[in-house]
């Protein structure tokens, strides 16, 4: 991808909308699962499938495949389609059957189930602490320095309609910016592994880095925090689920609580284990599966980053991103958490709260 052209930030087309939720229809239709996904009498373990496709990360170890790895999924396989950068586009694949499971910003995962998608959040997947969190950056002299200077200025995104813009408005609405004022700040989509170079080259004003890819570039200096997503929205906090498709969870309810178990024994694993040996499985686990990939981030790998315990999943992971996507247009009246959301696959034990929990 060129990053030296950036479009500006799109509104979305009511065509497009009207199109996802069409060919959500047809696939509700096809799986006969319209509400909250249970397991059908019907499906015995004997006529499940063991086989369970994912997209991965470049250069990086997801969840999944951590607890493939440690032997969490028993005798259920992983299968990798592709590599994706964007939370939107994976778990869209899960939507299509293209992937069987996917994850993505909160924000997103509401958005494609309120088209009528039907998948359900099952697990969290990433989250925000005081070690790991997102930063919004700009080089050490840059002009830059209060919200209002952001008007007219480029920002570095992973992909639109996510984690990134959303913080980005609620920080910039915060700041006292009208809509009009918030719309002239300019998002663009730069892969997370280009955007240290591209704000370095100054072929945009801020660049949002996260995780391995930010202590990296502040190992390389010269780069200052703008602001972080933890300082906006208040931290530690869950951000994104990991979702499965409702006709899955349908045919392969002992599949799916082995998958989603599975996750979040690698999310405890992570967890209490040191982190000297957390890379070491990383760096163990991106050689085996040989995809000409570099481990040289992983060493600024510092948490897990999931806030709740095993991954459990609230109603405020949820809710409090209401504002924003009441701003946006995604919503328009409450949530109804009931329908995105269940733990009832989670079985690991763990001390989440009982009152917000369910499943």
């Amino acid at each position: 991808m060129k990053i030296g052209l950036f479009p500006k930030r799109p509104r979305p087309a009511a065509g497009v909308a009207a199109a996802i939720a069409a060919a959500s229809a047809i696939m509700l239709a096809l799986s006969g699962c319209g509400g909250p996904a249970t397991a059908q009498p019907g499906a015995q373990s004997g006529q499940e499938t063991k086989k369970v496709r994912y997209q991965g990360s470049p250069n990086s170890v997801a969840l999944i495949e951590v607890a493939e790895d440690l032997g969490y999924l028993g005798d259920v396989k992983l299968e990798w389609v592709s590599n994706t950068t964007s939370g939107p586009q994976s778990i869209q694949s899960v939507a299509t059957d293209q992937t069987d499971i996917g994850g993505a910003f909160t924000g997103a995962v509401i958005k494609l189930i309120e088209a009528g998608a039907p998948v359900q959040a099952v697990i969290n997947y990433y989250g925000e602490d005081k070690d790991t969190f997102t930063g919004y950056y700009v080089e050490e002299g840059s002009p830059i320095k209060t919200p209002r200077d952001l008007i007219g200025k480029k920002i570095a995104v992973n992909t639109l309609g996510a984690h990134h813009e959303a913080v980005i408005t609620t920080y910039l609405k915060n700041s006292g910016l009208t809509p009009e004022e918030i719309k002239q700040v300019q998002l663009v989509v730069v892969p997370p592994n280009e955007t240290e170079v591209a704000l370095r080259k100054k072929q945009v004003d801020v660049g949002t880095l996260g995780g391995v890819l930010q202590d990296r570039a502040l190992a390389e200096g010269g780069i200052r925090a703008l602001f972080t997503d933890v300082g906006v929205i208040g931290g530690p906090f869950d951000a994104g689920q990991y979702v499965l498709r409702k006709d899955f969870i349908a045919k392969n309810p002992e599949t799916s609580r082995t998958v989603v178990t599975g996750v979040a024994k690698a999310i405890e694993w992570e967890r209490t284990t040191p982190r000297e040996q957390v890379i070491a499985k990383f760096e163990e686990i991106i050689a085996k599966r040989g995809r000409n990939e570099s481990t040289e981030a992983l060493k600024y790998w510092k948490s897990v980053g999931v806030a709740s315990p095993g991954g459990r999943i609230q109603d405020q992971d949820f809710t409090r991103w209401e504002d924003y996507l009441k701003s946006a247009g995604i919503i328009n009246g409450a949530l109804d958490t009931a329908k995105l959301y269940t733990n009832e696959f989670n079985l690991l034990e763990t001390s989440a709260p009982a009152a917000t929990s369910k499943g």
